[in-house]
């Protein structure tokens, strides 16, 4: 018997939507993003076959426009062969609980993640106080306490291999959470990155409404690790990425993407981390 899974006590539907939200774009033939009001989730593998996995899971009460998503690109009844995690914040797992109760299928996430996948642990509280604009100042709000999804997430194998995608390897890539990973294929230069950078300002709220591209680091609202976020940057500057697909914001590729990385990465201190906060504080 599958035992019972459960959200995190405050986990609730908040007012969130942007431009963006409902839009399916095809970034490669087997990568296509779906934006879930203001995040992202990721279908990897061919549409004309059956062999592809979800990555994240959107936000609360969101489990039947994903299944229509993914429904409308691979076909009636289909289901991933697994749901792959870049790391376990409230709008990436808000609806995993109906998805994988829909699908029967299992949930792979960074061993660092599972205590706030499985009910032990909560994550650090957001940061209210950390300069930013009217999204970071509202995050007192978001949910942060951990859900359970008991026998159903599994740990990411230890040799960097990613399940059912055997063309990706995952990479550690921690900062906006201990456990964050990004996904990278070599053969083509593709990266999901998850949160570890983003390409929209996300604690603008006129900005994530309207999703303007711009690149920025990880939300500031739930980093609470800017030495490690900064390192995670460097990291994903180094293998020099040809597309790259966010949880946050639109799809960057070729010299855009390596610019503006490069750019991030070379003043990752001066236009990423924040000058106060919480946890920039607790840095100093």
């Amino acid at each position: 018997m599958m035992s019972r899974m459960e959200y995190g006590s405050d986990y609730k539907n908040l007012p969130t939507y942007s431009t963006e939200s409902g839009n399916v774009r095809e970034v490669l033939p087997d990568l296509c993003t779906y934006t879930n009001k203001i995040v992202n989730l990721h279908m990897v593998g061919h549409p004309e076959g059956q062999d592809f996995v979800l990555v994240d899971a959107g936000l609360t009460n969101s489990a039947d426009a994903i299944i229509k998503v993914v429904e409308e690109r691979f076909g009636q009844g289909s289901r991933p062969q697994a749901i792959i995690l870049t790391h376990g914040h409230f709008d990436h797992v808000g609806s995993i609980i109906e998805l994988i109760e829909h699908w029967d299928v299992p949930v792979y996430a960074h061993k660092l993640e599972l205590p706030y996948l499985t009910g032990k642990t909560p994550y650090p509280d957001p940061d209210p106080t950390v300069e930013g604009g009217m999204m970071a100042k509202m995050s007192s709000i978001y949910p942060k306490e951990p859900i359970d999804l008991a026998e159903n997430v599994h740990p990411l194998p230890a040799d960097g291999t990613v399940p059912y995608l055997p063309e990706f390897e995952w990479i550690h890539t921690p900062g906006h959470s201990e456990g964050h990973v990004s996904f990278y294929r070599a053969s083509d230069g593709t990266l999901i990155v998850g949160d570890a950078f983003v390409t929209v300002q996300q604690d603008s709220l006129y900005k994530t409404m309207t999703q303007k591209k711009e690149i920025h680091g990880p939300p500031v609202y739930f980093t609470n690790d800017w030495e490690a976020a900064k390192a995670s940057v460097e990291k994903l500057a180094s293998i020099e990425p040809k597309t790259a697909v966010f949880g946050h914001g639109k799809a960057l590729q070729n010299d855009e993407l390596r610019e503006g990385l490069n750019m991030l990465a070379e003043n990752f201190d001066e236009v990423a981390k924040p000058s106060h906060g919480k946890y920039v504080d607790d840095e100093k």
